[in-house]
């Protein structure tokens, strides 16, 4: 009954939003996340520049920008696919592009299109790998580093055509 209970709790997004800013790999860093969409399609995460983040040269640490990007997309997937599908990272890419020297912030979405073609590729039981990009930018639109992620998806077994 528990487990029911906290597994209501986690399909809305203002207790996941707020389970997430207790994580302490993202709140040691500084890690807020912002907003998560009623659908889940959207999640709005900020840093601000503080000690805890901060490297030798006075700019935001890269493993923290990384961080910023983490679990963010394989979290979307998680919650629009549901549980019949295995969500996993598979590989992670950041390219620096300039010093964060302020509040920086990610904005990781997984839209309707892009599920339908996931879900399609998928059904047939075999893995699918897909990218996702994504900008860290400054306030004012200007990016601090690109990010892309890998993720593999794969129907489980119990939900697999054919599987007995």
């Amino acid at each position: 009954m528990f487990k029911k209970f906290l597994k209501n709790l986690s399909d809305k997004p203002e207790f996941m939003r707020r389970a997430m800013n207790f994580y302490s790999p993202l709140r040691g860093a500084g890690i807020h996340v912002h907003h998560i969409s009623a659908n889940f399609d959207e999640v709005e995460v900020h840093m601000p520049l503080t000690r805890r983040n901060k490297n030798i040269m006075g700019t935001h640490f890269g493993g923290s920008l990384y961080a910023m990007a983490d679990p963010f997309f394989m979290l979307i997937l998680m919650k629009r696919l549901g549980h019949q599908y295995h969500v996993w990272d598979q590989e992670a890419n950041i390219r620096f592009v300039a010093p964060g020297t302020s509040l920086v912030k990610g904005v990781y979405q997984v839209d309707e299109q892009t599920l339908d073609e996931i879900k399609s590729k998928a059904a047939t039981g075999e893995k699918v790998l897909h990218t996702f990009s994504t900008n860290i930018t400054h306030a004012d639109g200007s990016v601090v580093a690109q990010v892309s992620k890998v993720l593999y998806i794969r129907l489980k077994k119990q939900y697999r055509p054919n599987s007995n």
